[in-house]
């Protein structure tokens, strides 16, 4: 069985990106967050990496 990386439909704050991450890496979505704004902080770029990954990443059907 291979893994895949979908948006989070029930783990989610505004699309469900760091949820899906969370699932995926099988870790807890708290510490994604964390990094997520870490990123955000330092770089910059971290709001438009995250919109860009809401764009991209598939939602899960069924």
């Amino acid at each position: 069985m291979t893994k895949k990386l979908y948006l989070s439909e029930t783990d989610k704050k505004i699309g469900g990106v760091c949820g899906g991450i969370a699932e995926y890496f099988e870790i807890d979505a708290t510490l994604v967050r964390l990094g997520w704004i870490l990123f955000m902080f330092l770089g910059g770029s971290g709001i438009l990496a995250y919109f860009i990954a809401w764009l991209i990443m598939p939602r899960r059907c069924g």
